[in-house]
């Protein structure tokens, strides 16, 4: 017979295992929810129809203007909102606080109503709209159009996330660096950043990944030039299911071999 406290220490021991299992299970339920249908994709068609969907000239189009819009949407996501995070970040008081949920409007937006709200603003008719395609370069079905949709609907994603990376930095080696006579940005950029850097390319990736895969704001303004989603869109509305699948699995495989580039990157420390 165990002692009392022994039976006791096995019984809390076995419950917490117990629950650990049950946590596993429930879990393992929603990773199937991910997996399945992914996995179901890549095999729906034969490799064949996909590698022959891989030279079709629209696809190689939708595939340039969607990394070519991404990569774009994504940079100025950065230049403007590693800024924004810092301020956020190092600035005490209520502004912050209403400058973030203004930041965070973007996600919560249906991404439709996010693309009417940015015609509002540089539509053909509007101030802006006018002027920009008075010089020479349209706000709507463009280039243009595809990065501003991107950039709306992904920078928040930079901002939010590169917030709480330099949040967690001790301010303490911030104000070391600043006592010794270091500026702000020079600690900012050989303090805080490195320090902050993992998390800032969290959300540098998060912004990629949404920006690739934007459809609704960006079909408010620019169906043309038309990007992946848009493309798979057209694919099935016109010609079925089966010719939007090959399209798909490139954009499938587009989204995952950034992400890893980007985490592949991310993992070299910064000098």
């Amino acid at each position: 017979m165990l002692p009392t406290r022994s039976r006791t220490e096995a019984g809390v021991a076995a419950g917490r295992l117990d629950w650990l299992s049950v946590a596993f299970l429930l879990g393992a339920v929603l990773l199937c929810y991910y997996l399945v249908p992914l996995v179901s994709l890549v095999v729906a068609q034969p490799p064949g129809v996909v590698l022959a969907r891989l030279t079709a000239p629209e696809v190689v189009a939708a595939a340039r203007t969607s990394v070519l819009a991404a990569t774009t949407s994504t940079l100025l996501s950065t230049v403007f909102g590693l800024p924004l995070a810092y301020w956020l970040a190092r600035t005490d008081g209520s502004l912050p606080t209403l400058v973030t949920a203004v930041v965070v409007l973007p996600l919560v937006l249906p991404p439709i109503v996010s693309g009417m709200v940015l015609l509002t603003v540089v539509g053909p008719n509007t101030l802006v709209g006018g002027a920009a395609m008075a010089g020479g370069l349209p706000l709507t079905r463009s280039l243009a159009g595809v990065v501003l949709a991107q950039t709306f609907v992904a920078s928040p994603f930079v901002v939010v996330t590169a917030k709480a990376a330099i949040e967690s930095v001790d301010r303490s080696l911030e104000y070391a660096s600043r006592s010794l006579g270091k500026r702000r940005l020079t600690t900012f950029r050989r303090v805080t950043l490195p320090l902050a850097w993992p998390g800032i390319l969290a959300g540098i990736t998060l912004a990629f990944a949404r920006a690739i895969g934007e459809f609704g704001a960006t079909i408010m303004l620019a169906y043309y030039p038309r990007t992946m989603p848009i493309q798979i869109w057209v694919s099935f509305t016109t010609l079925g299911l089966d010719e939007a699948f090959p399209v798909a699995v490139v954009l499938l495989g587009v989204s995952v071999a950034t992400l890893v580039v980007i985490n592949v990157l991310g993992a070299t420390p910064l000098e």
